[in-house]
């Protein structure tokens, strides 16, 4: 017991006893700082400044964006990012189930397959369905005057004749004044028709566009093909407002007037009819006044 009890004021007088730290200049031996330590002030100082530091390092990996360069530990803009796929899922999901249940329902509608034969598809029709012996069939005065309108509108619908002949009159691609008629003897298959620079070139019917390109003689050139063999020609184009494989409709602006090619004499347009091969008179089926 005695043993013990000598033990400890040993251990006691150890960490109390007292220890003094001194800085020395190193060439004067001047004393600079000095402190007074002892074993214990030592171990506790130590413990509370590591602690310090172990929840220091805690709070600076936990609270800003170093502890992304931690093994182990994933990036905040990836946990959002997740969040929101998770919250798209789910309703994505949830519309999904509605939608399944849409399609199943209107399944059994349409198959006549509805639950406790409640109703069938006719009887769900029921009250729309109509009686023809109740319905006056005569056209009103409204539906005749649109009759006569689209009938006025066909008149000079290309694709609505079953062939093309000298009694139908195609829309006008320019209106302007005659400069040069058509004259196969001198191998002119076309009318030129004079117009201010930049005047709207029209297609004279629908059809397709099978060639839009320059050439040096005639300058911006444009052929459209219509229906029964029938080619529409504008050549001397300033601009072209259309590309090989488009579709056109009566009307639909194509190019514009110019003074481009080698053959040109003015600003003007060169338009040519060709049916099956061979040239026509445009004068025959286009009015240019």
């Amino acid at each position: 017991m005695a043993k013990k009890t000598k033990r400890r004021k040993e251990i006691k007088r150890k960490l109390l006893h007292k220890y003094r730290l001194v800085i020395l200049n190193e060439s004067t031996f001047e004393e600079k700082i000095s402190f007074k330590l002892s074993r214990l002030n030592v171990f506790v100082t130590g413990t509370l400044a590591a602690i310090g530091l172990i929840a220091f390092t805690t709070l600076l990996i936990a609270f800003t964006p170093l502890r992304e360069y931690i093994p182990g530990y994933s990036s905040t803009a990836l946990k959002r990012q997740a969040t929101e796929l998770t919250y798209k899922t789910d309703s994505l999901v949830t519309v999904l189930n509605y939608t399944n249940r849409y399609i199943d329902n209107i399944r059994k509608v349409l198959s006549g397959d509805i639950e406790n034969n409640k109703m069938n598809r006719d009887s769900i029709f029921e009250p729309f369905k109509l009686d023809p012996s109740q319905i006056d069939l005569n056209p009103i005065r409204e539906d005749s005057v649109l009759r006569a309108q689209v009938a006025l509108e066909d008149k000079y619908n290309l694709f609505e004749r079953s062939s093309f002949d000298g009694s139908i009159l195609l829309y006008a691609p320019l209106i302007g004044n005659l400069s040069q008629g058509f004259n196969p003897d001198e191998k002119h298959y076309a009318v030129d028709i004079v117009a201010a620079t930049d005047s709207p070139v029209k297609a004279v019917a629908n059809g397709r566009v099978i060639f839009s390109e320059w050439s040096a003689a005639t300058g911006y050139v444009i052929i459209i093909e219509h229906k029964d063999g029938l080619l529409s020609v504008y050549k001397h184009n300033g601009s072209l407002t259309k590309e090989q494989g488009d579709i056109v409709h009566t009307g639909e602006v194509i190019a514009t007037v110019g003074n481009t090619g080698e053959l040109t004499t003015g600003p003007h347009l060169h338009f040519e009819l060709w049916k099956n091969g061979s040239p026509v008179n445009p004068l025959n089926y286009v009015d240019f006044n």
